[in-house]
């Protein structure tokens, strides 16, 4: 396998995951954005303007368990660049872990009926700082992708780079970059799917996906030769 297509697989390999991690919290935890930050301000600020709605403390501790979750992924990969050691795979177990807890703590809540319930909020916790792990990596590790858990630069790239081919404008890597960032757009688009006809149909086992792709990642990266 050459070096584009091992990107092209991660890329669409992680950007599903993130959509379907996402979009399960998203129905399982009352709106529960566990990758979008930005979607849990806005639901926040939202639920401060209408006292009726649910209760938003999930919501307000979502944000330091995503900053935990970078934070603690940036430590790990720094202590283990320093051994000259494999950054992603590790880095990679650390979110299998917190995904793996957030599957666990979901089934353990089922059936969900309270925001605040104990196993509700411990599963949202950990999923979101989950996808703080995934942004780190995104960021640290594996820059040279296109973004897999945030679709809205990765989608104006896309039409920019569309239109410029288009309008005969394009010149020898516009191709290849609209390639790059349009399968994660594809793959997140399928993955945001499958996790709502998963969620509906077995609860938070559904999560067992993600899961299966986080070890097959991780099984794969610990195979390759490390980098000279």
């Amino acid at each position: 396998m050459n070096a584009a297509q091992r990107n092209r697989l991660q890329s669409s390999g992680l950007a599903f995951l993130a959509a379907y991690v996402d979009t399960l919290g998203f129905i399982a935890l009352f709106g529960l954005f566990t990758a979008h930050v930005t979607g849990n301000f806005i639901l926040i600020g939202s639920a401060l303007a209408d006292t009726s709605q649910m209760s938003i403390l999930l919501k307000f501790l979502a944000f330091p368990a995503f900053i935990i979750g970078v934070a603690v992924g940036r430590l790990l990969i720094a202590a283990i660049q320093r051994r000259n050691g494999r950054a992603l795979g590790w880095s990679l177990v650390l979110q299998l872990v917190l995904l793996i807890g957030f599957m666990v703590c979901g089934m353990a809540a089922a059936p969900v009926q309270s925001p605040t319930a104990g196993w509700v909020m411990a599963s949202g916790l950990l999923g979101t700082a989950s996808m703080g792990v995934h942004s780190a990596i995104s960021r640290l590790l594996l820059a040279h992708l296109a973004p897999t858990s945030l679709m809205t630069g990765n989608v104006t790239q896309v039409v920019i780079d569309v239109v410029d081919m288009l309008r005969g404008a394009s010149d020898a890597g516009t191709t290849e970059r609209c390639i790059k960032f349009v399968w994660p757009v594809l793959s997140f688009g399928v993955g945001a799917i499958a996790a709502a006809f998963a969620y509906h149909a077995i609860g938070f086992a559904g999560l067992i996906v993600p899961v299966l792709i986080l070890v097959a990642l991780i099984g794969w990266e610990f195979t390759q030769q490390p980098a000279s």
